[in-house]
């Protein structure tokens, strides 16, 4: 399990797949998320706007990243 840092009180979904490099560019993170391919505290999520806070997990193509502060 990867750990992210952030400064502020949430990161957006699409956001924090492109900071964790589990992928490329923003459009590649819209793409996997509305694919249904992204697992936020293991439950399927399809919106690239949905906030994430410390304490998150977020899965994709095998990896999980938990969100720090």
């Amino acid at each position: 399990m990867d750990e992210i840092l952030i400064k502020d009180e949430f990161i957006k979904l699409g956001q924090l797949l492109k900071l964790a490099g589990l992928v490329s560019s923003g459009v590649e993170a819209k793409i996997v998320i509305q694919e249904g391919e992204v697992l936020y505290n293991n439950e399927v999520e399809t919106r690239r706007g949905k906030k994430v806070y410390p304490g998150d997990l977020v899965e994709f193509n095998g990896r999980i990243v938990k969100v720090i502060k």
